[in-house]
């Protein structure tokens, strides 16, 4: 005898629905390849900005992280792309194409971070602490905001690039079934 469907589980059931469908997403090892670029260039990214930002705000130039942003963003930018090319995706030829995209999506993440930064960096010059030590060194609040807020804009970068780059820059196009099959 056949049993009838419990509905209280049908919220179990259609969860588990969506999490598969969501799973689907993710061939396997792929995304594993992409979290492995995405901590290195996580690291790289910030790390040429504060270098940047440091070097530009020595000149004493106003709103130096506002220049190091765009100069840092291009170069990690471009290094994201060659790990995601040929270590993630593994794709093949199309270097300009899948380079121009990828410089779309990480250009439309760019407008808000951007927009973000300046509100941000005022922000934390707010609430973080007059003084802050790290490093065997004191450093101020003022002073620290640019990096803080760079960091914390880096999560937003994460997400937005991974959905992006799966599904623009090196997006699988379907081949059209063979003459004789259509037939």
């Amino acid at each position: 005898m056949a049993e009838e469907p419990n509905p209280d589980l049908e919220p179990a059931i259609a969860a588990i629905g969506w999490h598969r469908r969501l799973l689907d997403h993710f061939p396997p090892g792929q995304f594993f390849r992409y979290l492995c670029v995405g901590i290195f260039n996580t690291i790289f990214g910030p790390t040429l900005f504060f270098v940047f930002n440091y070097l530009i705000n020595r000149r004493h130039i106003p709103a130096s992280y506002m220049y190091a942003a765009v100069f840092s963003n291009l170069i990690s930018i471009t290094v994201a792309y060659l790990g995601y090319k040929f270590f993630v995706f593994r794709t093949k030829g199309n270097y300009l194409r899948e380079w121009i995209k990828a410089m779309g999506v990480y250009g439309t993440a760019m407008i808000p971070t951007l927009v973000a930064l300046p509100f941000l960096v005022h922000l934390f010059a707010r609430i973080l602490p007059h003084q802050l030590s790290g490093f065997h060194r004191s450093i101020s609040g003022k002073d620290a905001a640019p990096y803080v807020a760079s960091l914390a804009l880096t999560c937003f970068t994460i997400v937005y690039g991974f959905f992006g780059h799966k599904n623009v820059t090196f997006r699988e196009r379907k081949q059209p079934p063979p003459l004789e099959s259509r037939a």
